[in-house]
C-alpha cells in the first residue's frame, strides 16, 4: 500500500505566487508609509523617524522571507518566527493606522477608515481571548495534526497557512499593543492575560515539538529539536518585547493619573482651608 505522505518532506520551495504577492504587498506598504510620514513632516507635523525604520524593517522582513525557499525544519521555524512574531511587532509599533488617519485630509476616505476602526466588528476582532485562540490555535492545528505535512504537496493549503500565520500574528500584536485608535480599548488586564496565555501555549507547543515532530514528517530528530528550541526561546524574546510595550503603557497611564490627582489636590486643600465668612 502506498503511503500517501512522503517519508521525507523538505519544505516547499517558497510559497509560489502567494510568496511573491506577499512580498510585493509588503514593499508597496513600506513605500506608502514613508510617503505618508514624509507628507506629514512637510506640512509641519512631527512623526518619529524610528517609526519609519520600524515599519520598513517589518515590511522588509516579510518581503525577503515571503518567497524564500525552505529547507530544514529549523529554517521553517526561523521563517515562522520572523513572519508571525518579529515582523508584526515592528509593523504595529510603527502605528500605521495613526499615521494614515493623520496624513489623510478631512473627507470621505478618512471618515470611512475611522468608522471601520470604531466599528463593532473591529471590537469583536480585537477581543483578546478570541485573537489568542485564532493565533495560537492555528499553530497547534498546524503542528499537531497532518496539516503541516499537507502543506508540502497542496499549494493552496500552503498559501492559506502562509496567509493565516502572517494575519494572525499582525492581529494578535495589534490587539495586545493597542497603540492605534480603536473604538473599544481593552484593559491592560485583558491584554496582559492574553499575552500570558499565548506565551504559555506557545511554550508548551514548542516542548511538544521537541519531543514529537509534526505528524507524517521525518525530519531528523536533531533538526526538529533545534527548530523547537528556536521556537521556544525566540517566542519568549518576542513576548518579552510585547510585555515591555504593555508595561510602558501601564507606567504612562499610572503617571498621568497620579499627575491629575496631584493637580486636583492643591485645589481641594485650598477650598478646605478657606475660612467661611
Amino acid at each position: 500500500m502506498t503511503d500517501p505522505h512522503p517519508h521525507h518532506l523538505p519544505l516547499h520551495a517558497g510559497v509560489g505566487p502567494t510568496g511573491w504577492i506577499t512580498a510585493v504587498a509588503a514593499l508597496v506598504a513600506a513605500v506608502a508609509y514613508v510617503l505618508a510620514s514624509t507628507r506629514l513632516r512637510h506640512r509641519g507635523d512631527t512623526w518619529p523617524a524610528c517609526r519609519d525604520t520600524s515599519f520598513v524593517g517589518g515590511c522588509g522582513a516579510v518581503a525577503v522571507l515571503g518567497p524564500l525557499p525552505g529547507g530544514s525544519f529549523t529554517a521553517h521555524m526561523a521563517h515562522h518566527l520572523v513572519l508571525a512574531m518579529v515582523a508584526p511587532v515592528l509593523v504595529v509599533c510603527a502605528r500605521p493606522l495613526t499615521l494614515v488617519l493623520r496624513a489623510l485630509p478631512p473627507g470621505r476616505a478618512r471618515r470611512t477608515l475611522l468608522s471601520v476602526a470604531h466599528s463593532k466588528a473591529a471590537t469583536v476582532l480585537t477581543f483578546p481571548p478570541l485573537v489568542t485562540l485564532f493565533d495560537i490555535g492555528g499553530l497547534w492545528l498546524l503542528y499537531r495534526t497532518g496539516l503541516f505535512a499537507t502543506t508540502h504537496h497542496q499549494p493552496l493549503v500552503h498559501a492559506a497557512v502562509h496567509f493565516h500565520v502572517l494575519a494572525a500574528g499582525l492581529l494578535f500584536t495589534f490587539t495586545v499593543c493597542q497603540l492605534d485608535p480603536v473604538r473599544h480599548r481593552w484593559s491592560l488586564a485583558w491584554r496582559g492575560s492574553a499575552l500570558v496565555a499565548a506565551g504559555a501555549a506557545h511554550a508548551v507547543l514548542a516542548k511538544a515539538l521537541y519531543a514529537t515532530p509534526p505528524p507524517h514528517t521525518t525530519f531528523t530528530p536533531a533538526d526538529v529539536q533545534t527548530g523547537a528550541q528556536l521556537m521556544y526561546y525566540g517566542g519568549d524574546a518576542v513576548e518579552v518585547a510585547l510585555a515591555v510595550v504593555i508595561a510602558i503603557q501601564w507606567y504612562t497611564a499610572t503617571g498621568r493619573a497620579r499627575a491629575r490627582a496631584q493637580r486636583r489636590e492643591p485645589a481641594s486643600l485650598i477650598n478646605s482651608t478657606t475660612p467661611v465668612p
